[in-house]
């Protein structure tokens, strides 16, 4: 397995030349930063990868998570590597250096936490959640709850978790069974089983509080009558010291497809009628409380599956260059013709650009999302403000979504690329396979992502979002079109942005009318058009920077209008073939995936009702 994980030049390309980020530095909050500091960072992020976590990837997969005699051990290698990773203040970069953190923007830590997930993602589960569970506390808690477990939860020394699922209810969150009896002291009983809980039991800490959320007994049904509360594992003495259990018993964990360093466990409270549960923030807003931080961990998923396709691109594309097989199709019939790497091969070429393309243009939607939401909270005009903000509304379940399926699709092909190697475990092919699907399901299941698109977000403020969004695709497109380079493929996105507007118009007629299931219907389908439309965009945005910078070094070199002389420089110097690189992604996106979206819009404009008027048993007989 080799070290090359993640793209780093196009990371730099994206924050600094696509996104200029440098405009975040005027802000105080960021008055710190620079390009230097940036990239200073990205490189000790890149050793933390490749130096600790990686090697934690195969080795942990095999020994998996343990469940023995009620107590659950992380893989050996996990210890030594998060010890390492919390020392050296990962565990809560983006957090406020009040409690440790460094103020990280959220557009670089999302390169930085690519460079971790592509590593291994399972490892970045333990420091993810508690990050998460502790950011709820430093927003929600009260002084008292900061002092007794925030800083703990920020430093690593103890854990955190999330805990939603129950086992009948599902994603329906509002069918929680588990309760809050209040006890006179204003503490509550706790009573009730999660599942499913991402690193809900290891040991890695020495306490691991919880997130939970639960009912107070006669408040109303639903997600509205829903709080949350801070459960630790074991309960903390006045002296900060951790003391007798909490009443926090680990029923087991789940035997997984993959992510399998990870202990996803079921987790009982209460079964004794001792767990004590303390209420974070107001009573019957656990719902509000969680939505807060829906858009940073829907966000990480995204990034989750960016992680694995970027990883199984750059280990796709070093074993195409290293694999000899065959020969070259035009000379089959030379017996004794030399046998070629092969990345020579077309199709081996086709497949390995279709993943460069998506995986690039993922990886600058979901840098733009972080980017967003940066912007949103530093911009001082309300206005301003809220377009950033609106941004991320419609951005967040559409990065969801679209990256995890899309990377266990880059990740089979990435298989199909190393041939029957790619499916042994010798090689982390299929293990990448394995640990992304999880992507698809967690965090709300994609098609739940689908419908928060359709159903909430794209009519959000009158739907002004939607048409922001647009709105700067369109001016990309206009900039394209004055591109000598782009301009022919400036077309292809346009058709696409139109064939999108028009049936987004028609799902708000249908949604006025009797013909309201069928935006439910179409919503999957719809929200992958919408990757793609943005996908496409981010490429071609990258490649008019691109073809730019490539004009003023054809120039230098001499190289203007000769296609040989342009490929000879690409050859002796990295910087062009990187940019020729970007150019060839958009235009390979532009002419074999933009114009799909076209006849994949006008089939949900013939309004077929098939699979919701077929009876049930049709399915199956």
């Amino acid at each position: 397995m080799g070290n090359t994980l993640v793209n780093m030049r196009d990371q730099r390309f994206i924050l600094f030349e696509q996104l200029g980020i440098e405009d975040l530095f005027a802000a105080e909050k960021y008055a710190d930063y620079s390009q230097e500091v940036v990239d200073m960072m990205l490189g000790e992020a890149e050793k933390m990868a490749v130096d600790v976590i990686l090697p934690t990837y195969g080795i942990g997969d095999r020994e998996g998570a343990q469940f023995k005699d009620g107590k659950v051990t992380a893989p050996s290698c996990i210890h030594d590597a998060l010890k390492k990773f919390n020392e050296a203040g990962w565990n809560c970069a983006p957090a406020d250096p009040e409690v440790g953190g460094q103020n990280v923007p959220l557009c670089v830590w999302s390169a930085c936490a690519e460079l971790f997930g592509s590593a291994n993602f399972a490892f970045m589960m333990y420091p993810g959640l508690t990050m998460g569970a502790a950011t709820l506390v430093a927003k929600y808690g009260t002084e008292e709850q900061k002092k007794t477990y925030m800083y703990k939860m920020f430093s690593g020394e103890w854990g955190g978790t999330m805990c939603l699922t129950e086992s009948g209810a599902g994603s329906d969150v509002g069918a929680t069974r588990t309760t809050a009896k209040r006890l006179p002291d204003g503490t509550f009983s706790i009573e009730g089983t999660k599942a499913f809980i991402s690193s809900g039991d290891s040991d890695l800490y020495s306490n691991i509080i919880h997130a939970v959320l639960a009912r107070i007994e006669g408040d109303p049904p639903g997600t509205g009558g829903i709080s949350i509360f801070i459960v630790p594992k074991f309960k903390v003495n006045e002296d900060g010291s951790v003391g007798e259990s909490n009443d926090v018993v680990t029923g087991g964990i789940e035997h997984k497809m993959g992510i399998n360093a990870s202990a996803t466990a079921t987790l009982n409270f209460g079964e004794n009628g001792k767990c004590t549960g303390y209420l974070l923030g107001e009573e019957r807003t656990g719902m509000n409380v969680m939505v807060n931080m829906k858009n940073e961990a829907r966000l990480e998923v995204g990034m989750q599956g960016l992680g694995h396709a970027s990883a199984a691109l750059e280990q796709a594309v070093q074993y195409a260059k290293e694999r000899i097989q065959g020969k070259q199709i035009m000379e089959m019939s030379i017996p004794d013709a030399k046998a070629i790497p092969i990345i020579q091969h077309p199709d081996i070429r086709r497949s390995l650009l279709w993943m460069k393309s998506h995986v690039e243009g993922m990886r600058a939607m979901n840098y733009f999302a972080g980017f967003c939401i940066d912007m949103g909270e530093t911009a001082t005009d309300k206005g301003e403000s809220a377009k950033w903000k609106g941004f991320v509304e419609i951005l967040i379940p559409v990065i969801k979504a679209y990256c995890s399926d899309k990377a266990c699709e880059i990740c089979s092909l990435g298989i199909d690329v190393y041939g029957g190697y790619g499916y042994i475990k010798e090689y982390p092919m299929e293990q990448y396979l394995r640990d992304c699907k999880i992507a698809c399901l967690y965090e709300g299941t994609n098609y739940i992502q689908s419908l928060d698109l359709v159903g909430r977000k794209m009519g959000q403020s009158k739907g002004m979002n939607l048409m922001n969004l647009f709105g700067e695709i369109s001016k990309t497109i206009a900039e394209a079109k004055e591109n000598e380079e782009m301009k022919d493929y400036a077309g292809h996105l346009e058709n696409a942005y139109n064939a999108v507007v028009g049936i987004s118009m028609q799902f708000a007629a249908w949604g006025k009318s009797s013909s309201v299931l069928l935006p439910v219907l179409n919503a999957r389908p719809f929200l992958m058009i919408m990757g793609d439309l943005i996908v496409g965009w981010q490429l071609l945005q990258a490649a008019i920077i691109a073809s730019g910078k490539l004009d003023v070094m054809y120039e230098k070199a001499g190289a203007e209008g000769s296609k040989a002389k342009k490929r000879a420089l690409a050859r002796k110097e990295g910087e062009a073939a990187f940019y020729q690189g970007k150019v060839a992604s958009a235009k390979y996106f532009a002419c074999n995936v933009l114009p799909t979206i076209e006849g994949r819009c006008k089939c949900i404009a013939l309004a077929d009702k098939t699979p919701i008027e077929m009876l049930e048993d049709s399915f199956a007989v």
